[in-house]
């Protein structure tokens, strides 16, 4: 009965292969929250070749997108990404209530309603992340968009007796690797793009587990402030390196002005990589370039 149920699971979550590389996209929006009526209607009509949506409507589980809603997406032309946290969970998320105490950490200053976890404990997987891996599988996803792995940065070290930043940075890279073996696994050509953090490509192993990087304030912080501190300049060699091998390069900057919009859009022409230029909100489509 048990193979049966497996081989029935598997046969679900293989249907709507996606295909094609995340290389030539060069336009895309990343919605997180507010979506009008709870409904993807205007990211169907919206004239980007790739769209970046939460798991959840309402980051409920009862509130998961469904297969036909992704497809409707997908029928636009766009390839479709789904949107969870790896290295960290917000508490309004139906899965905070049900976690082991002991797997969470410190709260992200940045984001109080936020807790980074012990991401490379196997609990984590087995309730969290390979749950949501599998419900992007159903929906018909094409790829994941994973957030958070910069937690092995913020994680506060005292908390973890024993680790360290580098220990940590590897922890991080054999999750998105493991995560990355199951779906590919199940669907060949399901993309991976982490955000953040590209200096992990320098962990062996990374690189290959990975379709592209996504990178926010690349140019502009939140909000129309030039990056112009040493890490910047750092995340763009690690990201421009990404993309000579030939990964796909999300960037996503924050800006409401119009000579700093129509400057990223310019960079990104400039550099060969995908643009996206918005609301730190990430409650609404924006204008492509």
């Amino acid at each position: 009965m048990k193979l049966i149920m497996a081989c029935a699971l598997t046969a679900a979550l293989t249907t709507s292969t996606p295909s094609g590389s995340l290389a030539n996209v060069r336009s895309f929006t990343y919605v997180l929250q507010d979506y009008p009526g709870g409904r993807l209607d205007a990211i169907a009509r919206a004239p980007h070749q790739l769209a970046i949506i939460d798991l959840s409507r309402d980051a409920t589980i009862k509130g998961y997108f469904k297969p036909a809603e992704i497809a409707r997406v997908r029928a636009s032309g766009k390839k479709v990404l789904a949107y969870f946290e790896i290295g960290s969970i917000e508490t309004f998320r139906t899965e905070f209530r049900t976690l082991p105490r002991d797997l969470v950490l410190n709260v992200w200053p940045d984001w109080p309603d936020e807790r980074f976890v012990r991401y490379w404990d196997s609990r984590w997987w087995k309730t969290v992340i390979k749950p949501r891996v599998d419900q992007a599988l159903r929906a018909g996803f094409d790829g994941i968009y994973l957030d958070t792995p910069l937690a092995y940065e913020e994680i506060d070290l005292k908390r973890t007796p024993g680790e360290s930043r580098k220990s940590l940075g590897k922890k991080m890279t054999n999750l998105i690797i493991q995560l990355s073996r199951y779906a590919k696994k199940i669907r060949p050509g399901f993309h991976i793009v982490p955000q953040n953090s590209p200096e992990l490509r320098l962990y062996p192993g990374y690189v290959n587990a990975i379709d592209g990087i996504g990178m926010e304030e690349l140019f502009l912080k939140a909000t129309d402030e030039p990056c112009t501190e040493d890490w910047c300049g750092e995340n763009l060699r690690h990201a421009l390196a990404l993309r000579k091998l030939g990964k796909a390069v999300l960037a996503t900057d924050y800006a409401a002005k119009p000579a700093n919009i129509a400057a990223a859009c310019a960079r990104y022409r400039r550099y060969g990589i995908a643009g996206n230029v918005t609301v730190v909100d990430l409650d609404r489509v924006s204008l492509p370039c």
